[in-house]
């Protein structure tokens, strides 16, 4: 294991654009959760540990940043950070980019709970899988832990 999980990559397919003509905010979701999936191989949470342990993560919250369009065929890089653990929860970044742009197109703040499916309740991580992500654990990026700022009141 390296000291931060490996970038998740796809391309924006045809069918995510929408009438507006960029990607719908649904399938910047879908890579979020595609990214997802990918770290969880990486940590030693993939299709082999679920089968035989009955466990996975379950998305208890999110908060997603939708920053700037993305267009047909555009290739994406997500980076996904480990930002905190304990016995049962994590909690996670993602940010999606684009060649040519140094700042993120998307964002996504993720607190997972570590589910026994059999149970339907929280379980606690095995030992190996929460020491391997509190060694990925990095500090937060300024825009973290924010949460949907107040509207101001229309006027009557």
């Amino acid at each position: 294991m390296s000291e931060q999980i490996p970038d998740h990559r796809e391309a924006v397919r045809p069918e995510w654009i929408d009438y507006n003509g960029h990607m719908n905010e649904a399938f910047y979701v879908l890579v979020f959760g595609n990214a997802t999936d990918a770290m969880m191989i990486e940590t030693g949470m993939g299709p082999l540990y679920r089968e035989r342990s009955g466990c996975s993560l379950y998305t208890a919250e999110a908060h997603v940043r939708y920053l700037r369009e993305v267009t047909g065929g555009t290739q994406l890089t997500v980076r996904t950070r480990v930002l905190g653990v304990d016995a049962k929860k994590v909690r996670l970044v993602l940010e999606m980019r684009v060649p040519d742009r140094d700042d993120p197109v998307a964002t996504t703040e993720l607190l997972m709970i570590h589910v026994d499916q059999t149970a339907g309740r929280a379980a606690p991580f095995p030992e190996a899988v929460r020491e391997c992500l509190a060694a990925l654990t990095q500090q937060p990026p300024g825009w973290a832990g924010r949460s949907i700022g107040p509207v101001p009141a229309a006027p009557l």
